[in-house]
């Protein structure tokens, strides 16, 4: 029984969404408290923005870790593989789970009541926490940019979407791995900022 739905992506995933229901209800209704609150709503968002991040940051590392620097020790004849496989499906999970990071990371901070004073820097409201996890915001917003307006018009580029010329393809590719690692550079100092947020204030 188990070993059919491991077998099957869309069933382990399904399986983990029971999973994650059954716990969700045992936890936080615990209580008998089934209001559909502020609380409920933030903490709802908050999971999915914790989702979409280790998504999104997972992919990143996938990419500077494994596939950047595995390119060259592949046999030539089997790039296309890459190109025309694994490559798109990882930039599509890629800048989805960066937009929806974004998005859900936007709607906590906005209904805990802190978009503004965070996307300020904590100089109006003059907090730490405001600060910090601004701090992770903008690094975010910057590397969500970077993802959707820079590496996926350039990897379109390389992955034979957009029609160029053989000079513009390698262009391209150095670009998008560039700004790749940028990303890779600033995700260490925003996921500091985030955790310290969440557990120094």
């Amino acid at each position: 029984m188990m070993s059919t739905i491991l077998q099957s992506l869309s069933k382990t995933i399904h399986l983990s969404i029971v999973l994650v229901v059954l716990l969700f209800v045992g936890l936080f209704f615990a209580e008998g408290n089934w209001a559909f609150d502020q609380l409920f709503w933030s903490w709802l968002f908050r999971y999915f923005h914790v989702i979409s991040g280790i998504m999104w940051i997972g992919l990143l590392w996938y990419l500077n870790f494994v596939q950047i620097p595995s390119m060259p020790k592949i046999p030539d004849d089997q790039k296309p593989a890459i190109g025309k496989v694994i490559a798109p499906a990882v930039l599509f999970w890629f800048r989805w789970a960066a937009l929806a990071t974004i998005v859900t990371g936007l709607i906590v901070a906005y209904l805990n009541d802190y978009v503004h004073q965070a996307l300020a820097l904590g100089i109006v409201s003059g907090g730490g926490k405001d600060t910090a996890i601004g701090i992770g915001m903008w690094l975010g917003l910057i590397m969500a940019y970077n993802v959707w307006f820079v590496i996926w018009p350039n990897q379109k580029k390389v992955l034979g979407v957009v029609e160029c010329t053989a000079e513009e393809k390698v262009k391209s590719a150095r670009t998008a791995m560039l700004f790749s690692r940028t990303n890779t550079l600033l995700s260490l100092p925003m996921l500091l900022s985030m955790v310290m947020a969440q557990n120094l204030y």
